[in-house]
């Protein structure tokens, strides 16, 4: 057995590098963070797992991530939604486990809330909901403020590579999907949680706050007192894995 890779064509020419374990189902489809890619640890991890236990397994590049077409400055939560919706309808069948790291936590509850009929579970890493609003706009400083309004982009330096581009459109079409501060958010699928409670990025109690407004009874919330945001020393990709293989 070994893992598969390609290219989803997109409506307008882009293309979305993905890779896939055959195996038995449900399939776990890993969706990553703002700005990572496919060949993170975890999604390394996950896909080395995938393959010894003949487990079903996809990962992708979203538009203007890691081997994927397109400018960074054109992405959008918009954009990366349907690109999360087009690789669940193009490359996997039957019914899905999404794990989605911080960003990608966000991404998949947007994509089970479209799909519902479609995810039978979800495992987040850090999940960052509403980020845009909640965590990038309210710490915003007067230079971001400046260039965003003469630039329409801000560059926010990363502890993990590259500035980050944080444009206008993003935050205002980030605006439009916010899921946290109103009605119970209608997903009642198995949800775990893996949480670092010293994660510089996404506060814990803000995926707390997720884990409550969750519809669903069978959600679990697990802090790693000593976890970071990645989340990535052997303990931690032990405790992926645990989680996955629970839903799974």
């Amino acid at each position: 057995m070994s893992e598969t890779s390609g290219f989803l064509e997109r409506p307008d020419g882009e293309r979305l590098a993905w890779r896939a374990v055959a195996g038995r189902g449900p399939t776990v489809v890993w969706l990553g963070g703002f700005f990572s890619d496919m060949a993170g640890t975890k999604a390394q991890a996950l896909a080395d797992w995938a393959l010894a236990s003949g487990r079903a397994f996809v990962r992708f590049d979203y538009l203007a991530h890691g081997q994927s077409t397109g400018e960074r400055e054109a992405g959008t939560i918009t954009r990366w939604r349907a690109d999360s919706l087009a690789v669940l309808d193009a490359l996997v069948e039957g019914p899905a486990v999404l794990v989605g790291s911080s960003m990608g936590g966000w991404l998949a509850c947007l994509v089970a809330l479209a799909r519902p009929e479609r995810v039978s579970g979800m495992v987040l890493i850090a999940p960052a909901p509403d980020f845009t609003e909640a965590l990038i706009r309210p710490s915003l400083t007067e230079q971001a403020l400046a260039d965003l309004a003469e630039h329409g982009v801000w560059r926010e330096p990363s502890d993990y590579g590259d500035p980050l581009p944080i444009t206008r459109a993003l935050l205002e079409d980030g605006a439009r999907w916010t899921i946290l501060g109103g009605e119970p958010i209608p997903i009642e699928v198995p949800v775990r949680i893996l949480q670092g409670g010293q994660d510089p990025d996404v506060p814990w109690r803000h995926a707390l706050e997720l884990a409550q407004a969750l519809k669903g009874e069978d959600v679990v919330f697990s802090l790693i007192k000593d976890g970071d945001h990645r989340l990535s020393r052997p303990q931690d990709l032990a405790r992926l894995i645990a989680a996955i293989e629970a839903l799974a």
